[in-house]
């Protein structure tokens, strides 16, 4: 099976910019000509004309102009605010066909991988990211502490389940971070600390209670899955750790992390 689509950028409620427009405007770009693209494309001069003038009425700079006089008697050229369009709409499809990609992977198992059962209305519209970090976790910016260098960032994930993040204020500014929106947070496995008493006292800036659902024993570490509000967490520890902590299926245990161990993603 293969999942497929096209999509349309609008502007005062009008399609500004589509798959047709911007192969019009590439072909444009390399002939220099309105009626060489759109015999190449096999549409009427007129057509053609229409959609340019709508694309150039809708932006503050033209996306094509036309040049008169020159050795060639003149022709039309696209300008870098088209050549700009171009781009992003390339890259937009792009985004596009991997996200297809993404659910293609995913369609024989559908129902088992979104879980609606288990979902908000928000999560489920979310896409699904794929990176090595063992915990994804997704939510709800509450508050931004902005300091000198960097910034706190706490993101709401349940009801009292709040994960912090320490970032520049850089990737702040770059990621476009605000209150209200939504994010994800990524910690490897192997950057939390089991314990098997509530801490006291650490320098850790997140540190999580919840009960073992399951151990995943191995020859050097070992996996420790932890469910606290409904969200799972895991944490990779060596097996001389687990042994240490004597650790079992449904015991009480608090997960440890370094806030600037937490990604933030959008």
């Amino acid at each position: 099976m293969r999942v497929q689509g096209r999509f349309w950028i609008k502007e005062q409620d009008k399609n500004f910019l589509g798959h047709g427009k911007v192969e019009l405007l590439e072909r444009i770009a390399k002939s220099g000509s309105i009626s060489k693209a759109a015999k190449e494309m096999k549409m009427s001069y007129k057509a053609a004309w229409d959609s340019i003038d709508l694309m150039n009425r809708l932006t503050n700079e033209p996306l094509v102009v036309r040049i008169t006089g020159g050795k060639g008697g003149g022709g039309t050229q696209i300008t870098q605010k088209g050549l700009e369009a171009i781009r992003i709409f390339r890259n937009l499809e792009q985004i596009q066909e991997e996200l297809f990609a993404l659910f293609e992977d995913n369609l024989n198992t559908w129902d088992s991988v979104m879980d609606y059962s288990k979902w908000n209305e928000s999560a489920k519209r979310r896409f699904m990211i794929q990176t090595s970090a063992r915990n994804q976790l997704f939510g709800e910016i509450v508050k931004i502490t902005e300091g000198k260098v960097n910034a706190e960032v706490a993101l709401k994930v349940k009801q009292n389940l709040e994960i912090i993040s320490t970032i520049t204020l850089h990737s702040l500014k770059e990621l476009g971070l605000k209150v209200g929106i939504q994010a994800y947070a990524l910690v490897k496995a192997n950057w939390i600390v089991v314990f098997a008493e509530q801490p006291k006292g650490i320098s850790l800036r997140n540190c999580i209670g919840g009960e073992i659902k399951a151990i995943h024993q191995g020859v050097v570490n070992c996996e420790i899955e932890m469910e606290s509000e409904g969200v799972k967490f895991n944490a990779i520890i060596t097996e001389e750790s687990n042994k240490n902590l004597r650790l079992k299926v449904g015991q009480k245990v608090w997960f440890g992390f370094k806030s600037n161990n937490v990604i933030l993603g959008i």
